[in-house]
């Protein structure tokens, strides 16, 4: 696979700047918007959200990659350490519980809804991937994903991924994911699970 932008490994002392880069990305998205509808709260929501993400998640258990300019993060899980341990669980339970306030009930169900449908079998989990609005449009997304999927060839693995937006999902066609089943929860916009084999 050709990753045209440069792209490196993130690092813990980036999480703040990327928790907003990755906010900034997803504020208009519909799944987002369906979760958190107060528009003047969301960005801070997402910030924390994000901090969340990434702070408790994925830096601990896989890997942030970015752009030389950290206007751009992709979330990399490996498929045996993608999921919360009850432990982290227990610790993040308040701090959600005051992000979501009444929106808990619908989050708490997509999360058990996303962890249903995820994959048994071994493959590298991309939970987000989102570029600054300044930075769209310039190929960074697609060099963000690259890296899981140049390492999903390299190991034989699949990738798998959740978009969340048409615009997102032509994307990660365009990368070769495919469309499996998607799903709504209650009244939410479609979400699309999508696979993309080693290649």
């Amino acid at each position: 696979m050709i990753i045209d932008q440069p792209t490196r490994p993130a690092t813990l002392s980036e999480l703040d700047h990327l928790s907003q880069v990755l906010a900034e990305a997803f504020t208009e998205d519909p799944l987002f918007s369906w979760l958190l509808p107060d528009e003047s709260k969301r960005p801070l929501q997402l910030f924390r959200f994000f901090g969340l993400e990434l702070g408790r998640r994925t830096f601990r258990a896989g890997d942030v990659w970015t752009g030389d300019r950290t206007d751009g993060a992709s979330l990399e899980l490996p498929s045996d350490r993608w999921q919360l341990s009850p432990r982290d669980q227990a610790i993040l339970a308040p701090s959600l519980m005051r992000l979501f306030r009444s929106r808990l009930p619908q989050a708490t169900a997509l999360r058990g809804a996303i962890e249903k449908l995820h994959p048994v079998e071994a493959h590298y989990y991309i939970p987000y991937v989102g570029v600054s609005p300044s930075a769209q449009g310039q190929g960074l997304g697609t060099a963000l994903v690259g890296r899981t999927c140049a390492r999903c060839d390299r190991e034989g693995f699949p990738a798998y991924l959740e978009a969340t937006s048409e615009r997102s999902a032509e994307l990660f066609s365009r990368l070769g994911f495919e469309h499996l089943r998607s799903f709504n929860i209650g009244n939410s916009p479609p979400i699309w699970p999508m696979r993309r084999p080693p290649q």
